[in-house]
């Protein structure tokens, strides 16, 4: 078989697609980096996929994904219990509803202000401040101080991005990736040894209750319902083995809390195009109310590419669909040709927010951050975070007033990831609060 990396970095989110109708609907087998790889697509390969009798992330992750992305040591790379007591960390803020919806609550609070900034600029990249505003929330949220500098949250949000936008490449971006990520470890390294030295390790979370079973429910939050950071909850976790995180690993876990809560910036920068593309959804999403803006959310998510796909390692020799899958083979799951299948999602080249509305997706149908279930699995357990600050940002962003002054808006299916290439400019941004003392002023 034909080494496909070269292909893929040069396809992009094109490659898997242009191969799946080459092999009409049957798994793609290739080589990617010189390993035998085959690729799955449909709901029923998502259920295969996260079974972890059949695929294991343990050295699934090639180095270079670890040194941008997700870091050395992350929960990516765990099975079986490990990865359950790791995960079990994350699952508790990240699913509890009232803690998702401090962060909404506290991006849109951080929107305001900037909105209010944008209206004394001529320009703002949207891209650029959603990534600022997103930063401020969620490092407020995660109890993780910002640099004490004038530019601390730009440029936290700069190296935040930079880990995401530089994974899937073998240029520029990748080197900035990985020199926004040894900074960034380095930084919260330190605030995790200082918050050891200061503050005792929460009740719930001492060493004697630290089996899966017992912490899952409660960890992260104190036994009075008070929510105790993500920086402490990753400062004092213990292990399936009953040991602290190294200053380091924990790191990388908080940082595996704060870098995908900014990476919606993505979504939000998709969610303008498709506001200009399609005007009349500003109306929906001013006048929808609730329902409307998570209709809305969910269906930028399944439109616009984010995760071409994700990869794990047969675990032991088994079968899909009738065919081998020898021991050690990377097995790829199809998420972005999963999300535009027309099987699941009639016209799927359409953007059409209607398909969700009074009908949440399914489990394992939408799956831009991956499919299966995310108390059990490797599903990404920000999923709920995502798609609440969707609901909440875009729409703030209807209710501006804004131009759109010419600029490349292209969405490049080679680039991964990829993004309007302008970062959509904005011009002569008005709130609504503007609006109508100027509606006031000509009467």
């Amino acid at each position: 078989m034909i080494d496909s990396t070269l292909p893929l970095l040069v396809k992009g989110y094109a490659w898997l697609p242009d191969r799946r109708r080459r092999t009409d609907g049957e798994p793609v087998w290739t080589r990617l980096a010189g390993q035998r790889a085959v690729a799955l697509h449909g709901t029923e390969a998502v259920r295969w996929f996260y079974d972890e009798r059949h695929v294991v992330r343990k050295d699934a992750l090639p180095g270079p994904l670890l040194d941008t992305l997700f870091g050395r040591g992350a929960v990516h790379t765990l099975d079986g219990r490990p990865h359950r007591t790791r995960k079990a960390m994350f699952l508790s803020a990240l699913k509890d509803p009232r803690a998702v919806q401090e962060l909404a609550d506290l991006a849109a609070t951080e929107w305001d202000r900037a909105a209010a900034r944008w209206a004394e600029q001529d320009q703002v990249v949207l891209f650029d401040e959603t990534a600022e505003v997103l930063t401020r929330a969620v490092c407020a949220w995660a109890g993780v101080p910002l640099p004490d500098e004038p530019d601390g949250a730009r440029q936290t949000s700069r190296d935040l991005v930079a880990m995401v936008d530089g994974f899937a490449t073998a240029g520029p971006r990748h080197f900035r990736a990985r020199g926004a990520r040894k900074r960034q470890e380095a930084r919260i390294a330190d605030l995790v040894t200082a918050e050891r030295g200061r503050n005792p390790a929460p009740e719930h979370l001492a060493p004697q209750s630290r089996t899966p079973e017992a912490q899952a429910p409660e960890a992260g939050r104190e036994p009075s319902g008070g929510r105790t950071t993500a920086l402490a909850a990753v400062a004092h976790h213990r292990d399936a083995d009953g040991s602290l995180l190294d200053p380091h690993t924990a790191a990388v876990e908080v940082l595996n809390v704060v870098r995908p809560t900014v990476a919606v910036s993505w979504f939000v920068a998709f969610a303008a195009h498709a506001l200009h593309r399609w005007p009349e959804e500003r109306r929906r999403l001013v006048d929808g109310g609730a329902d409307r803006a998570l209709a809305f959310a969910q269906e930028v998510r399944r439109f616009y590419p984010f995760a071409p796909f994700v990869a794990g390692l047969a675990a032991e020799e088994a079968q899909w669909q009738g065919e081998q899958v020898p021991a050690g083979t990377m097995v790829l799951l199809d998420l972005y040709g999963l999300n535009h299948d027309e099987k699941l999602w009639p016209d799927p080249y359409a953007f059409d927010p209607d398909r969700f509305v009074g009908r949440p997706p399914a489990r394992d149908e939408l799956v831009p951050q991956g499919g299966g279930d995310p108390a059990t699995g490797h599903r990404c357990p920000g999923e709920d975070v995502t798609v609440a600050l969707l609901a909440t940002l875009v729409p703030r962003l209807a209710g501006l007033s804004y131009e759109v002054p010419d600029q490349d808006l292209t969405i490049s299916l080679h680039r991964i990831p990829t993004r309007p290439h302008s970062g959509f400019v904005l011009s002569d941004v008005r709130t609504r609060d503007e609006r109508q003392l100027g509606a006031a002023a000509t009467r």
